[in-house]
């Protein structure tokens, strides 16, 4: 056990992790509790799971994912620090930072980490975090200061940045091959309101149809994951 000086034991900051996929979460915990002042305290692999769990573990930080079995990890992120603010929040995400760290900040997390990062830097996000300080990469970093010198412009980037937290979330779905049907069932809203979305979608990056904007969607994929 590890202790202070005096030989008090030392008291653990309790990780809630928030992923879809069991081997990540296994690693995780494996990764975490080796830490001496770190313990994993309840995991979920969904937002309904991650928000009960959360209410009752009461952790110190959660790590969470963006894209997640049934839902969204940034509309996840919204309602936990809506109802528990005292959370702090680590986002692990195979998500280039580029277009998901800035929307991550601004839902309430304070890191973003990408999976393919070192273990290490996966740590030193927890503890950043758990110091009241954010965590980001000094790339990003130097984009948020660039942007703060240009008066807060938007930077030149894909037209999809111009998409809202949800939109995106529909568009990703769309470049995935998931149907309006199941994309309406994985984020359990109308069939009417996921149509509605993609209207915003087309007009936003200027599409002027269902198949322009599947095209896109598929190509937009294509290029996230070969970049």
């Amino acid at each position: 056990m590890t202790t202070h000086e005096d030989g008090s034991p030392l008291a653990k900051n309790r990780v809630f992790l928030v992923d879809d996929h069991p081997l990540v979460r296994e690693w995780l915990t494996s990764l975490i509790n080796q830490q001496p002042d770190l313990i994993v305290c309840g995991e979920a692999d969904d937002p309904p799971e991650a928000l009960r769990g959360i209410a009752a573990a009461r952790p110190d930080v959660a790590v969470v994912d963006i894209s997640l079995k049934s839902g969204s990890g940034l509309e996840l992120i919204k309602q936990m620090k809506s109802s528990h603010p005292n959370i702090a929040v680590v986002v692990l995400s195979m998500h280039d930072e580029s277009l998901y760290a800035e929307r991550a900040l601004r839902a309430g997390a304070s890191g973003y980490v990408v999976k393919r990062d070192t273990p290490k830097k996966v740590v030193a996000a927890i503890h950043r975090v758990l110091d009241g300080q954010l965590y980001v990469s000094e790339r990003f970093a130097a984009l948020m200061a660039q942007r703060f010198i240009k008066g807060r412009q938007p930077l030149p980037g894909s037209p999809v940045e111009q998409l809202s937290d949800r939109e995106l979330e529909i568009f990703d779905l769309l470049g995935q091959g998931t149907g309006t049907r199941q994309i309406a069932e994985k984020l359990r809203v109308s069939i009417k309101t996921v149509q509605a979305y993609c209207a915003r979608i087309k007009e936003k990056l200027h599409l002027q149809n269902a198949t322009e904007l599947l095209r896109e969607a598929i190509r937009w994929q294509y290029e996230k994951h070969s970049s």
